[in-house]
């Protein structure tokens, strides 16, 4: 009777350890990695763009540099901005002078629903840089094979690292470049990829601008719970 008394009293304890939770197992964790330059492997997960793509004559790099710190390493996004265009291009070009780089296409999506913030840790020449995070497609072309974009500013002090913040609600959404008029939420469960890149004009008052040479080092991405 008391083997019978032993095996009913461990159902029960095992079956209420399964009706029960702990809250802490449904909250993520404070940071979640998305990107990490520590290795050349890392560029695999990368391609660059720029306006030479439609007669601009912009160029861009994007390379993997040891920091001879305990055999560290970081991304360096580099290059160049022109404002100029390709004679005889037969793009019509309204504007010039960008480069980016973006990330390929997450395998499906990942989900960042329990996160409010973006984080980068960043080095630059203090020009203002765009981050962007691109989602399944619902707002522009339903239907279509077009990623929505949400876009918000970021300005890299010269020389020092900065670790930048950008609550998730500062993205507003995009078009083409341009922001659309619309009250929108960004969906955060639905990211299919995200990129960095920098315009010849524009950005933050205070920000360098204009044409010429630029360059940010890169050494990581989070996501970051900051509201508990």
């Amino acid at each position: 009777m008391s083997r019978f008394r032993s095996l009913l009293q461990a159902s029960l304890n095992a079956t209420k350890k399964a009706l029960t939770w702990n809250i802490e197992d449904l909250v993520p964790p404070s940071e979640r990695y998305i990107f990490n330059f520590s290795s050349k492997e890392e560029l695999k997960r990368w391609h660059l763009y720029s306006d030479s793509e439609y007669g601009g004559l912009s160029s861009a790099a994007l390379e993997i540099k040891d920091t001879g710190n305990r055999s560290t390493s970081v991304g360096v996004f580099s290059g160049n901005l022109s404002l100029d265009v390709m004679e005889g291009s037969k793009w019509n070009m309204t504007r010039s002078g960008f480069c980016g780089m973006r990330s390929k296409k997450f395998d499906g999506f990942i989900d960042l629903d329990g996160y409010d913030t973006i984080s980068l840790k960043l080095k630059g020449d203090g020009r203002c840089y765009i981050s962007t995070i691109y989602t399944e497609n619902w707002v522009n072309h339903p239907g279509q094979d077009e990623d929505n974009s949400w876009q918000a500013f970021v300005f890299v002090p010269k020389e020092n690292w900065y670790i930048a913040k950008i609550p998730l609600s500062r993205y507003a959404p995009t078009w083409r470049g341009n922001i659309i008029n619309a009250k929108m939420e960004m969906n955060p469960a639905r990211i299919v990829g995200m990129s960095l890149s920098v315009n010849a004009e524009g950005g933050v008052p205070g920000a360098k601008s204009g044409p010429g040479d630029f360059e940010v080092e890169v050494d990581w991405i989070k996501a970051l719970r900051m509201m508990q």
